[in-house]
């Protein structure tokens, strides 16, 4: 899969451009600031419908506009699919797939699957666990894109049933929300722990290939034992730790049980990566969870563009090296970095400069 055509109006720092892509890895090299970051983002928010870098739509459109448009066509095979998307700041976001209007904006998941990997993704290793609960939800839309529809509805259940709870209203009130979250939950830890399994072993063997000493592993870490794949067991698990901190939930108002309390832990060795991990094993981790899912895409059939965005910089030779190998699995690469020199020499890619907004070549 790769992306041969991308226009933007009116998003961020572009009022209109229009870029032509071939397979392959291309090159965006320009100051901070200058704008090619922005161009990443658009593939990211069309394959996530979310950014990276802001919770909300406003910082999308360009000063003035009163929306953003990013239009890509995206060729898979031997098909081609043209995908619109509106961004609007005050209203719900309208989409289009191939000129025909969609009833959600989430019909056109799938359409556009990206692995990104950015400095930030440091945060999975040092961070809190929202960040790496992110990284499982991202995956898991990329992989599954309905379940986008089943986080969103959970995401929702949460919030009415915390503040049912925040207000002690009466336990025939908050039993409906109840169950609905119960079921919600059951299948995203079923999923979550089903991708975690399959991600372990690839994330252990590039960790291994980085030529670190130590052995990486993933693990799935509730405050429910004995969750599992099976979604009806989890939620018989799920309702019966529900009942037990029932109180609890009350005197706090807030729901203690459920996905979103949920850990992924990093483990390097026998000690937590969080805390223990040198600033190098830290990167080697980050760069194994990448890959790893890059390459657990690929064995199921899919073909996500990679996108690296400024980490080039950041890393020794033995790390570049491992990326570089990793745009060899991708159809399609792109690659942001400042200057040249941050670039590794045996990157066979088509360049583009960005400056004051113009991209050239």
């Amino acid at each position: 899969m790769y992306v041969s055509k991308l226009s933007l109006t009116n998003f961020r720092s572009y009022q209109q451009l229009d870029l032509t892509f071939n397979p392959g890895v291309t090159t965006f090299v320009g100051n901070n600031g200058a704008g090619k970051t922005n161009i990443a983002e658009s593939l990211i928010f069309l394959s996530f419908l979310t950014s990276h870098r802001t919770p909300t739509n406003q910082p999308l459109i360009s000063l003035g506009a009163d929306q953003a448009v990013i239009r890509a066509e995206i060729v898979r095979g031997d098909r081609n699919l043209q995908i619109d998307l509106e961004i609007n700041a005050n209203k719900a976001n309208r989409a289009k797939i191939n000129q025909n209007p969609t009833k959600s904006q989430r019909e056109i998941l799938g359409a556009c699957q990206v692995i990104y990997f950015s400095p930030e993704d440091l945060d999975l290793v040092r961070g809190e666990p929202t960040n790496r609960r992110d990284f499982l939800d991202k995956l898991l839309i990329t992989k599954t894109p309905r379940l986008a529809g089943v986080l969103n509805d959970y995401d929702r259940v949460l919030k009415q049933r915390n503040t049912l709870l925040r207000t002690r209203a009466p336990q025939s009130a908050i039993a409906p929300w109840t169950e609905q979250l119960i079921n919600f939950a059951s299948v995203i830890t079923a999923e979550r722990i089903a991708l975690v399994d399959a991600l372990n072993p690839l994330v252990a063997a590039n960790y291994q290939e980085l030529n670190e000493v130590k052995k990486a592993a993933i693990i799935y870490k509730s405050n429910i034992e004995e969750l599992s794949t099976n979604t009806e067991a989890n939620q018989q698990l799920i309702s019966a730790k529900i009942t037990e901190v029932q109180y609890q939930e009350v005197e706090r108002g807030v729901t203690l049980v459920g996905p979103h309390r949920d850990d992924l832990v990093l483990q390097l060795g026998e000690f937590p990566a969080k805390g223990y991990a040198s600033h190098g094993e830290s990167w080697s981790f980050a760069i194994s969870l990448k890959i790893g899912a890059l390459e657990l895409f690929k064995s199921e059939g899919l073909d996500p563009i990679l996108i690296l965005d400024d980490v080039f910089a950041e890393l020794d030779t033995n790390r570049r090296a491992r990326l570089v190998q990793a745009t060899k699995l991708a159809e399609q690469t792109i690659v942001t970095a400042a200057v040249e020199g941050d670039l590794p020499t045996d990157l066979n890619d088509f360049r583009l400069y960005v400056s004051n907004g113009k991209v050239t070549k």
